[in-house]
């Protein structure tokens, strides 16, 4: 497994750096997700799903990603590991998604995976998914990486209702 991954400190300042000149929230999601699929060398796929109402519920809808596209645009809160994160509003990571029932299956090569809730004001309005075709490539870097990551983007919401 390639562990030549960035400093988690440099990689954390330019999420803050492009929240900083962000114009848009697809733009800082367009960057963060750039950002993270060029640097760190086990994310294969990255990308947010933001929640929207579909008539009485919620369902996390695929925004900007990096990767080869997903079956899974549109995803119910009780289907799925993003899903769970965001039903329960925790990170969870998974080191072997053929031994976890919840995956839903979007390439044979994905081996793990990590998704982080994002918050505007204490409440989930979406999550940044993150599939690896590596088997536990998410260590505790990653989850502070990952998790920084989707809080720069909750921040930025809540500056700019």
């Amino acid at each position: 497994m390639p562990t030549t991954n960035p400093n988690p400190r440099e990689v954390i300042n330019e999420l803050n750096a492009l929240a900083a000149i962000a114009k848009s929230a697809r733009d800082l999601m367009e960057g963060i997700t750039k950002l993270l699929h060029q640097k760190m060398l086990r994310y294969n796929w990255v990308g947010f799903y933001m929640l929207e109402k579909e008539g009485a519920q919620d369902i996390l809808v695929l925004g900007p990603f990096r990767g080869t596209m997903t079956p899974h645009t549109r995803i119910p809160l009780n289907q799925g590991i993003c899903g769970a994160a965001a039903s329960t509003g925790k990170t969870i990571v998974i080191d072997d998604v053929s031994a976890d029932a919840r995956y839903l299956a979007c390439s044979l090569e994905t081996k793990s995976e990590i998704v982080v809730p994002v918050f505007v004001e204490g409440k989930v309005v979406g999550e940044l998914d993150i599939d690896s075709h590596f088997l536990a490539a998410f260590r505790a870097d990653d989850r502070t990486i990952c998790e920084h990551a989707a809080a720069v983007l909750g921040r930025w919401l809540e500056k700019h209702p």
